[in-house]
C-alpha cells in the first residue's frame, strides 16, 4: 500500500514540479508530511479516501490554472460533463432532458459569474443533489455579449421530483435570494422556440 503513496506522491511531485508557483509548491509540502505521516506511524488511511484527496488536490491546481470564464472572449465556452457524455442536445443522455438556466446581466460578469461557476462545478464533483446526481448529465458556461449564462443538464425532463429537487438545491448553494426565479428549460424547447425565450417547465 506505501508503494502506491509513493508513486502516486512522486507523480504529483513532477507534475507539480513545473508549474513551479507558490501555492504548488505549498501543496507538496503538505503532501510530503501526510505520506511521512501514514509511512512512519502506520496509519491505516482508508485508499477511497487518499485517491478522494489525491483527486480533489489536482482538480484545485487544475481549475487554479484555468482562465477564469469572466476573462473569455465573448462567443467562448466551458463546459464539464460526465465521462461519454458529449455536450450537446444530440447526445443520447441529454435529448430527452433539459436545463436549469442561470441568466446574468454584464454587471454580474465581474461580481458573480466566477463564484457561480465554481459552485456550480462543486456541486457536481462533490454530486451535491444526493439522490438524483445521476439524473445530471454536466454544466456549461457560455459568456456572452448581451449576457453570460450559466446551466446544469439533466439527463430526462419529465422526472418532475429530481428537476425539482436538483434546482432547490442549486438555487441555495448559489445563494440565489428566494425572490429570484430561475427557471428549467427541455431542450427539445429550446431547440424549437420561435422567439427569443423559451418557456420555462419548472420554476424554483
Amino acid at each position: 500500500m506505501y508503494i502506491i503513496y509513493t508513486l502516486i506522491y512522486i507523480y504529483i511531485y513532477i507534475y507539480f514540479f513545473f508549474l513551479n508557483t507558490e501555492r504548488t509548491r505549498a501543496l507538496i509540502i503538505f503532501l510530503n508530511i501526510v505520506i511521512h505521516i501514514i509511512v512512519h506511524i502506520n496509519l491505516k488511511v482508508c485508499p477511497t479516501f487518499f485517491f478522494f484527496f489525491f483527486f480533489l488536490l489536482i482538480s484545485s491546481v487544475l481549475y487554479n490554472h484555468i482562465q477564469l470564464s469572466s476573462n473569455l472572449m465573448s462567443g467562448c465556452d466551458y463546459s464539464l460533463f460526465k465521462d461519454g457524455i458529449e455536450p450537446m442536445w444530440e447526445d443520447e443522455r441529454n435529448k430527452r432532458g433539459g436545463r436549469w438556466l442561470i441568466t446574468l446581466s454584464k454587471q454580474q460578469r465581474r461580481a458573480d459569474l466566477d463564484r457561480f461557476w465554481l459552485e456550480t462545478l462543486l456541486c457536481l464533483v462533490g454530486e451535491a443533489f444526493d439522490d438524483h446526481s445521476d439524473d445530471v448529465c454536466g454544466a456549461v458556461v457560455n459568456i456572452r455579449t448581451k449576457g453570460d449564462k450559466i446551466a446544469i443538464w439533466t439527463t430526462d425532463f419529465e422526472n418532475k421530483d429530481a428537476i425539482v429537487h436538483i434546482g432547490h438545491v442549486y438555487k441555495v448553494r448559489l445563494g440565489v435570494p428566494s425572490k429570484v426565479i430561475i427557471g428549467y428549460q427541455s431542450h427539445a424547447d429550446t431547440a424549437t422556440k420561435s422567439g427569443s425565450t423559451t418557456k420555462n417547465k419548472f420554476v424554483v
